[in-house]
């Protein structure tokens, strides 16, 4: 392992630390860690370590990627501290409960940012989500459907994905369709006493992506035709997939998680108050948990562009995203759910037009629960241990406690 110190060619301010984290690993396969030295109020340097012995000509490879970064999504970014929309009544002593769930079986690794979930955690989740399904139905009349886990590339591409979060990319492939190729993939495999090496010289097809978010699945299920009625809410389940290279951490940061989405098309008015209220029942359930938090305007983790931060402070400054950041641990939340405004974007893009045929695309918005995040912010404010779960919890996740 060889460590490489890179001097940033001017200093950053500190309050763009986090911006700056939050891109490290997606520079190079190579960086296995890296640390942030700070003095004074702004950062000098970055520290990075990195396989292997290295050489002049990595470090040298290094410090370009960091400062172009640096550069150009980083340094135009305006710091500062984040507009607060609601803030939860409550606080409370909250910890990281990671340890104890792996060492109970309840969260099992199986691999880089994936996880199996034990019994007590699954009920937990699906009670949550069942209160959410319930929520939609009774205040929207939302239609709920359940989607493919791929998606086409091409709706991908219409949804802008590849222009703004490439780094977050999941591609599905298979083998080349030729009897020639299946014969040469074979003997590989043999030679190689049941290896893979050079699988990807026998595949060719990318039209598939794992999806990132469910709600792209639901402009294309609507595209190229007419609301059928003149406002639609639709909510959906199902596994998202965003690679997080080593950022992944138990259930806080996953390749492969779940979400509750509901999205909502319609009039500029109607779709924005519909927003609101999806905000408003959301935080008033993380408050029936005793969850503490707050909902803050954010924005997109827009990577690889010069235009990153323009368009990272427009979100900002037109509240186009909230975020509902929930406590993990002392000093520290994560977002657990956002409930974002698209304007005319997604109706453009996929030819939704009004239901009255007017002219115009129609407007959207959605919300976004991670239901891992949720559920994992519940257990670290109260616990691992069912029996410290409040009562009205315990009686919907275990059966047993409605005998007692």
């Amino acid at each position: 392992m060889a460590q490489h110190r890179i001097a940033l060619t001017e200093p950053l301010p500190a309050e763009l630390a986090g911006e700056l984290a939050q891109r490290i690993y997606f520079l190079s396969e190579s960086i296995v860690d890296f640390t942030l030295p700070g003095g004074d109020g702004e950062l000098t340097e970055v520290v990075l370590r990195t396989d292997g012995p290295g050489s002049p000509g990595d470090a040298a490879d290094l410090a370009a990627k960091v400062n172009r970064m640096a550069d150009e999504e980083v340094r135009p970014q305006r710091a500062g501290p984040p507009k607060i929309v609601w803030t939860s009544p409550h606080s409370g002593e909250v910890h990281d409960v990671a340890g104890e769930l792996l060492g109970s079986g309840e969260l099992v690794h199986m691999g880089p940012g994936q996880f199996a979930l034990g019994p007590a955690v699954t009920a937990l989740m699906e009670y949550f989500d069942r209160r959410l399904t319930g929520m939609v139905a009774a205040e929207f009349g939302a239609r709920q459907y359940r989607y493919p886990t791929l998606i086409a590339t091409e709706t991908m591409r219409r949804c802008g994905y590849f222009s703004s979060f490439p780094h977050f990319l999941m591609l599905v492939t298979r083998l080349h369709a030729d009897a020639d190729n299946y014969r040469g993939f074979l003997a590989d495999v043999e030679a190689s006493d049941g290896g893979l090496p050079g699988l990807l010289d026998y595949c060719g097809d990318t039209s598939h992506c794992l999806p990132p978010t469910m709600c792209y699945h639901t402009y294309r299920h609507l595209q190229d035709q007419p609301l059928p009625s003149p406002g639609l809410v639709i909510t959906a389940r199902g596994k998202s997939f965003r690679h997080e290279s080593r950022y992944w951490r138990s259930l806080e940061r996953l390749w492969d998680f779940t979400i509750r989405e509901i999205v909502f098309l319609g009039g500029r008015e109607e779709v924005l108050d519909q927003r609101r209220r999806m905000l408003e029942l959301t935080t008033a359930f993380a408050a029936e948990l005793g969850l503490g938090g707050h909902c803050e305007v954010g924005n997109d983790p827009f990577f690889g562009s010069v235009e990153s931060p323009q368009r990272a402070w427009s979100q900002r400054l037109l509240e186009l995203k909230y975020e509902l950041r929930l406590p993990i641990g002392p000093e520290k939340t994560l977002a657990a759910a956002s409930f974002n405004f698209h304007d005319d974007f997604f109706g453009r893009s996929f030819g939704i037009r009004p239901h009255d045929g007017g002219p115009g695309p129609v407007i959207t918005g959605c919300a976004g629960i991670g239901l891992e995040r949720f559920t994992y912010a519940f257990l670290c404010r109260h616990g691992a241990d069912p029996a410290g779960w409040p009562q009205d919890v315990r009686i919907e996740t275990d059966p047993r406690a409605r005998l007692g």
